[in-house]
């Protein structure tokens, strides 16, 4: 008998004597050029890799809370039919987010197939304000681990205090470390620096074909001096090993220097996203 380990890891098992030819395959080369993705794939690994610490269903939609650290945790986020009229939806959703002491969100996409600009101009004509607008940028992965060797790079499961001492927002709660260390690979990218604070971070959540990047900050003092592209370039390659072969990231329209850097690692806008606040109600989370 011969066993024969499938693609998919299943095994299967053949009589020697049926064979009649046969060669061992080859794991598949990391791809090189852009990823083909569509809107609902991208934003269920986008979710996946930023989890709240509670979610509940209302048809198509899953409601998200996570005592209000960044809007993407705490918003709706709507993928097909809530199964309500949409004016019973909205109400639904300021109801859950009420019960939680949260201003209601919801999270709409536009410039992509399948997105939803008829829902954009819905929540608008209802009196919803987007108050966030960013894009999610895709690359290939491969170049972005070949760029250069990531020297001085230490890569951990976790956010120690170190790497938190970087990160951009201060005196997280519990709550905001379990979102920080959702997803089903993360993995947590530091340059030491001359003090107890990291030169630079970074933060990668690896889930199937995708890596998703975040939270890649330098010290400002340390920039233009390639630290971020060797954070992204460490992770890469660690997402590679896992078996990812494309890359995702989020970037403000306003951060001129973020986009700068990511486009030339060939990376280019996919869709924009956008959270609508409800009417008469505002916070301060971001995004």
């Amino acid at each position: 008998m011969l066993v024969i380990t499938r693609k998919s890891g299943e095994t299967v098992r053949i009589a020697e004597s049926s064979l009649v030819a046969g060669k061992v395959v080859p794991s598949a080369p990391a791809r090189r050029r852009g990823p083909a993705a569509s809107y609902e794939e991208l934003a269920r690994v986008s979710t996946r890799a930023w989890r709240p610490v509670e979610s509940e269903r209302l048809g198509a939609w899953e409601l998200r809370a996570a005592s209000g650290f960044t809007r993407r945790a705490n918003s709706a986020l709507p993928l097909g039919d809530p199964g309500l009229p949409l004016d019973d939806a909205l109400t639904a959703v300021r109801r859950w987010y009420a019960a939680r002491g949260l201003p209601a969100y919801v999270q709409t996409a536009t410039g992509a197939e399948g997105t939803q600009e008829l829902l954009c101009a819905e929540l608008e004509k209802r009196g919803w304000t987007r108050e966030v607008t960013a894009e999610l940028w895709i690359g290939s992965l491969a170049p972005l681990a070949d760029r250069e060797e990531p020297a001085g790079v230490v890569l951990s499961r976790t956010a120690d205090e170190a790497w938190l001492a970087r990160y951009q927002r201060k005196g997280l709660s519990d709550v905001a470390l379990k979102v920080l260390g959702s997803g089903p690979s993360v993995w947590f990218a530091t340059v030491p620096g001359d003090g107890d604070v990291p030169a630079a971070i970074g933060r990668c959540v690896v889930d199937g074909r995708w890596a998703g990047f975040a939270a890649v900050e330098v010290d400002p003092a340390l920039r233009r001096r390639g630290l971020a592209s060797a954070v992204m370039a460490a992770l890469a390659g660690r997402a590679l090993e896992e078996g990812a072969s494309a890359a995702w990231l989020q970037v403000e329209a306003d951060n001129t220097g973020a986009r700068a850097l990511y486009a030339g690692m060939g990376f280019a806008a996919h869709h924009a996203y956008h959270h609508y606040r409800e009417p008469g109600n505002s916070s301060g989370s971001g995004r």
